[in-house]
C-alpha cells in the first residue's frame, strides 16, 4: 500500500526522471500511469507530446489494476491511462478522477505471438494444442485486460482444458512478451501493438472470441498539472496521438 512516504519518494523518482527535459525551460512534467499494453506506442507518442507542448511525460508502466491501486493510494499521477473501461470508471465513481475527463481512447487488438527461436508450429489458435507448444505467457487475467481477453479467448475456442497445463502467468502484458523474448515460453498472448513489429509470427485473435477491450483515460483529480493533463488527452483524441495509435494496431470506439 501507499504510505504518504511512498507517495513522496514516488514523486521525488518522477522529478528525477525528468532529468534535465526541457521541463525548466518550456513547461511541466506530467506523471502518466499506463497500462503496460501501450509501452511501444507511448514512447513514440511521449516524444511527438513533448516536442509539440514542451510538456515533459513521464510514462510509469503496469498492470491497469495496480496502477488503478497506486491512485486509490495516492499515487502522485496526473493522467491514467487503462486497458479497460472498468477500472477508471471504480475512480470515477470514488471521485479518484477530475469530473468529465473520462473518455475511451482505443479498443485494444489481442495477438497471439510465436517468437523467432519458438520450437513451435502454430498457424491458428488450435494449434496450441499441439505437442510442439510446451509452455504458453499471458498477463495474469485478475491484474490486465489482455490475460483476462487471452482465457476468454482460449475457453470459448473449446481449448482451456487442454491447454491449462502449458501457461504461465505474467505480471502484465509487456512481461508475458519477455517470456517470448527470453525463450521460456513457446507462444504469448499480449497486445498486437507490442508485437506487430517483432520478429517471429503474429496472429491476430479473432474479436468474436472475448470481449472487446475497451480502454478508458481519465485525469487523476488530485492532478498537480490539470491543464497539460488534458492537453496529454486531446493529443490522445484529437491529434496526432491518435494517428500513432492507430499505426500501432489500435481501434477506436465509435463516437
Amino acid at each position: 500500500m501507499y504510505t504518504r512516504r511512498g507517495a513522496i519518494g514516488l514523486a521525488a523518482a518522477l522529478a528525477l526522471a525528468s532529468g534535465c527535459s526541457r521541463e525548466t525551460e518550456r513547461g511541466s512534467t506530467l506523471a502518466v500511469a499506463a497500462a503496460a499494453n501501450l509501452t511501444e506506442v507511448l514512447t513514440a507518442a511521449g516524444s511527438a507530446f513533448e516536442a509539440k507542448t514542451g510538456i515533459h511525460p513521464v510514462f510509469s508502466f503496469a498492470s491497469t489494476s495496480q496502477l488503478e491501486q497506486q491512485i486509490e493510494n495516492a499515487a502522485p499521477y496526473d493522467i491514467f491511462l487503462a486497458a479497460d473501461a472498468s477500472h477508471v470508471e471504480e475512480l470515477d465513481r470514488k471521485h479518484l478522477l477530475a469530473k468529465g475527463s473520462k473518455a475511451a481512447y482505443a479498443i485494444g487488438v489481442l495477438a497471439l505471438w510465436i517468437p523467432p527461436q519458438s520450437p513451435a508450429s502454430v498457424s491458428r489458435i488450435e494449434d496450441l494444442a499441439s505437442p510442439s507448444v510446451h509452455t504458453i505467457a499471458l498477463a495474469n487475467p485478475k491484474l490486465a485486460p489482455y490475460g483476462e481477453a487471452a482465457v476468454e479467448t482460449l475457453k470459448a475456442a473449446g481449448l482451456w482444458d487442454r491447454i491449462q497445463p502449458k501457461i504461465v502467468y505474467a505480471e502484465n502484458i509487456s512481461m508475458a512478451r519477455q517470456y517470448g523474448d527470453s525463450g521460456n515460453a513457446d507462444a504469448v498472448f499480449t497486445a498486437y501493438s507490442l508485437v506487430l513489429k517483432e520478429a517471429g509470427k503474429t496472429l491476430q485473435v479473432d474479436e468474436k472470441l472475448h470481449q472487446p477491450i475497451e480502454q478508458e483515460l481519465g485525469i487523476v483529480a488530485a492532478s498537480k498539472h490539470p491543464a497539460a493533463a488534458h492537453e496529454f488527452e486531446d493529443f490522445l483524441l484529437k491529434g496526432a496521438g491518435r494517428d500513432l495509435l492507430r499505426q500501432y494496431g489500435y481501434r477506436f470506439p465509435v463516437q
